[in-house]
């Protein structure tokens, strides 16, 4: 017999007559177990392969279907789950009181690009960095605030050996409304003289006035942006002005026409947009001194409406 814990199985014995003759007092010849309460025990099927039979009760919970039950999931607002999560992780690096939009994307020339306000960091980030480990993360949060030079090296060296995901990754085709005429100055027309001037015509890129957003406290403007993929030149609506000059306004579009001439370069780790070469053809612009004086003098003024 077994300790008290265990289970306690009865043997037919030799005085037992019915054990004598072979004749058990089972009709199925089987063993007899008594199960202890307390005791664990595994239910089994019976002969028959009917219904599980157990000597011992089952709570409701355990009898309860073995379907699992409906899948519950927390609203994204339509964001996909690893952007959030991404966003999640990044966020816990922040110093207090700053907040982080954060989306990726497919850009293939714009890995990361940041924006930082007052009190949020806005970053778009190509989606490649979405499961990214710990230590990168930490480099990113490193660099949305601090623009880390070291954090930026990591991320440098990250995108190289990720290079061949971002090149192949398909190109969703987007529709752009261009709008080159403004109340002051017309950007395609000094977008075709330039490129008579100073690349003969041959530079390939469109041009447009880009949104007319200038948020409260805001103490920077990019004045101009070139897209690498759509090959398109963005020009702050701020310079469509009476008392912003026109060699301003031509000076801040030759810079962006060079980007559409100069490749991104990439070294230690960091990206190159403006290297030797570029800035010795800028300097080729002919109002290049008045125009730099200019934008020391005059820049806060873009500030006031």
């Amino acid at each position: 017999m077994l300790s008290d814990m265990g289970t306690q199985r009865e043997f037919p014995n030799a005085s037992d007559p019915h054990a004598a003759r072979g004749d058990s007092p089972n009709p199925r010849g089987t063993e007899l177990v008594l199960v202890d309460p307390r005791q664990l025990t595994f239910r089994f099927a019976d002969a028959d392969n009917h219904e599980v039979v157990s000597s011992v009760p089952i709570s409701r919970w355990a009898a309860r279907s073995r379907n699992p039950g409906r899948v519950v999931r927390l609203p994204t607002g339509g964001r996909p789950l690893e952007e959030i999560r991404l966003e999640q992780a990044v966020a816990a690096y922040l110093p207090p009181g700053h907040g982080l939009r954060l989306t990726l994307t497919n850009n293939r020339h714009n890995i990361v690009a940041v924006r930082r306000e007052p009190a949020v960091y806005v970053v778009r980030i190509h989606r490649i960095f979405s499961g990214a480990e710990p230590r990168l993360v930490r480099s990113l949060a490193r660099y949305v605030v601090h623009n880390d030079r070291r954090a930026s090296r990591v991320l440098g060296e990250f995108i190289e050996r990720h290079e061949h995901i971002i090149t192949q990754a398909p190109r969703r085709p987007r529709l752009v409304k261009l709008r080159a005429a403004g109340r002051v100055h017309d950007l395609q027309d000094i977008f075709d003289r330039l490129n008579r001037r100073y690349f003969d015509g041959t530079l390939q890129a469109q041009i447009t006035w880009g949104p007319a957003v200038l948020r409260a406290q805001q103490r920077s403007i990019k004045m101009g942006s070139f897209s690498v993929e759509d090959r398109i030149i963005r020009v702050h609506p701020v310079l469509d002005r009476a008392d912003v000059p026109l060699f301003f306004v031509e000076w801040i579009v030759f810079h962006e026409m060079l980007h559409g001439r100069h490749e991104i370069r990439r070294s230690r780790g960091r990206r190159c947009f403006h290297p030797p070469e570029f800035l010795a053809q800028e300097r080729e612009f002919v109002d290049y001194e008045r125009a730099s004086a200019w934008e020391k003098e005059n820049v806060d003024r873009l500030f006031r409406r």
